[in-house]
């Protein structure tokens, strides 16, 4: 048996333990084997896209109708284009890992890729929860975003076959969609990467190093194949602290463009069109009584920085000739050592050498005052709030820091869009708006529980509910705060500890009809802007995406 596919196996236990009830009520999967398939796939989601648990399970399609698409991803739009993760998942109860993906699972994706990414091709028996996913993918293709496909086939044995693969290479989608095998042996790298990393740092040339407010600084140059050697021997454990998975050489710019210099007539000037990479580590040591090519030994050492840039290294040297390396490539390195009781200034480093790119800012705001503060306040009111990630399952009374911004800013600061749609930015540029000086505990709370219960029925509509529930959750949260605050005869800003259980309260006793009476004012919006004009899915996904209801529904 191989012992990595056990280990898996084994942890599927427990998350099918964590997925159950929500697998039943959403997806309607109760069969134990199904249950094990789709823990498979979930796993798989929240490990290669780094995802919380809510989120993970959000991106499941699997049942029937799901059109060979276990699991989908869209992310937010990135200079007029947009990535798509697409999933499958062939999980076998034999753990001797000997199967390969099957070739049939291959061309159901080629089939899917070729139909999802189409708005004029019609799909036939699609699940519901799928086919708003695709909806909304093909509302934002017709507004003018080129998408991105990254397609993930996952199993707990081999990759697929030269049979599938020449499927791939037939289909000729070209550099907009790649590819990529995901198994046990996968998982468990990425799930063990918080194994220390000591290493050696063959620099070339010349370096500087400087004592600083007792920290230490290496800046010097190391050749591209030297970063190639540590990530085969370390592999993503390297990129530990980086806040950015990688994005592939296919479909992303600035990837391609490393590639290409890398590739080109003039591989030694590598070094004056990268940014370089920034390391920090525990202690670092060298022969200081050299002038140049220094042999640094490190540390527990990571990469803050650069992670993209040196994958891209790794990945365009594994595929060439060994004796076409551009052996005199070479990289700015920035090394720090930092001072062990200080570890805030290792997530200061990490904004702000990545502060320019747009990234997931939760894990970097999740020291700040603010959202300290708001952990004490929380608390006090008998909730837990989340400021750093966490693998154990959320219970009722947590509250993350992801869903705390989204409430906050749809019901609070009246952004339904921007809090459903531009989530990139919620610890970015539009953290200081959510996240005000005067916002209290007992507001967090209490725009968490609206969002909640819209949330709850987004994901589990009744065979009644408009269609438009799919997209609209935000916009209803949104209301249904007017309601409570017109109830209280207060404002949002007056809502604390105070009268902290009158607002939850009230929410107990008349949150089904807020929900109600707020969906029928979304009804009415709808119908103002569109009159009797049948409206379709794309129309309304791209309809709440751009916020064009805010104006009508704050004249209600």
């Amino acid at each position: 048996m191989n012992i990595n596919a056990s280990i898996i196996d084994q942890r599927l236990t427990s998350v099918i333990d964590q997925i159950q009830q929500q697998a039943a009520d959403e997806l309607h999967i109760t069969d134990r084997g199904k249950l094990k398939s789709l823990a498979f796939v979930y796993l798989c989601v929240k490990t290669m896209l780094d995802l919380d648990n809510e989120e993970a399970f959000d991106c499941l399609t699997e049942g029937g109708g799901d059109f060979g698409v276990d699991a989908m991803h869209l992310s937010e739009e990135i200079d007029g284009e947009f990535l798509v993760t697409l999933f499958q998942g062939k999980y076998h109860q034999n753990l001797e890992a000997k199967s390969n993906f099957e070739e049939s699972g291959i061309n159901c994706m080629i089939n899917a890729i070729r139909h999802i990414f189409d708005p004029g091709s019609q799909l036939e028996r699609i699940n519901d929860r799928l086919k708003m996913k695709v909806e909304e993918v093909r509302s934002l293709i017709r507004d003018g975003y080129i998408p991105r496909v990254r397609t993930i086939a996952c199993n707990n044995g081999l990759k697929w076959n030269t049979a599938a693969q020449e499927a791939i290479d037939r289909a000729d989608f070209g550099s907009q969609v790649f590819w990529e095998y995901v198994n046990h042996e996968v998982l468990i790298g990425i799930l063990q990467r918080i194994k220390p990393v000591d290493e050696t740092l063959r620099l070339t040339g010349k370096a500087i190093v400087e004592d600083m407010n007792f920290s230490r600084i290496c800046i010097g140059r190391i050749p591209v194949f030297e970063i190639t050697n540590l990530l085969k021997t370390h592999g993503e454990r390297l990129l530990e602290r980086n806040i950015r998975r990688y994005l592939g050489l296919h479909g992303n710019r600035v990837n391609e463009g490393i590639q290409q210099t890398l590739t080109g007539e003039t591989p030694e000037n590598f070094y004056f069109f990268n940014n370089g990479l920034t390391m920090v580590c525990n202690d670092f040591s060298y022969n200081a009584l050299q002038n140049s090519d220094y042999h640094v030994k490190v540390e527990n050492l990571q990469i803050v920085n650069g992670g993209q840039t040196c994958m891209t290294i790794f990945k365009t040297l594994e595929s060439m000739n060994s004796r076409l390396i551009p052996r005199e490539a070479s990289v700015l390195i920035r090394l720090y050592k930092l001072p062990k009781d200080n570890q805030d200034i290792v997530l200061q480093i990490t904004y702000a050498t990545n502060s320019q790119n747009p990234v997931d800012l939760k894990d970097l705001k999740a020291n700040d005052q603010k959202q300290r503060q708001l952990e004490d306040s929380i608390a006090s009111l008998g909730y837990s709030y989340r400021r750093k990630r966490a693998d154990t399952p959320v219970k009722p009374s947590d509250i993350t820091s992801g869903t705390a911004a989204e409430a906050i800013l749809a019901v609070w600061r009246q952004r339904p869009h921007q809090a459903k749609f531009f989530s990139r930015e919620h610890f970015g540029k539009l953290y200081d708006t959510i996240f005000r000086n005067d916002l209290t505990g007992a507001q967090v709370i209490i725009a968490v529980l609206l969002y909640r219960i819209a949330e709850n029925r987004r994901k589990r509509p009744r065979s009644d509910d408009p269609i438009f529930i799919r997209y609209a959750s935000c916009f209803i949260a949104m209301q249904m705060g007017k309601r409570l605050v017109r109830d209280m005869g207060l404002n949002a800003t007056s809502i604390d500890h105070r009268n902290f259980e009158i607002a939850k309260n009230l929410l107990e006793q008349n949150g089904e009809m807020y929900f109600v009476e707020s969906v029928i004012d979304v009804e009415q919006s709808l119908k103002k802007l569109y009159g009797e004009i049948p409206v379709s899915l794309q129309q309304l996904s791209a309809t709440f995406r751009r916020g064009d209801l805010i104006d009508k529904l704050n004249i209600l």
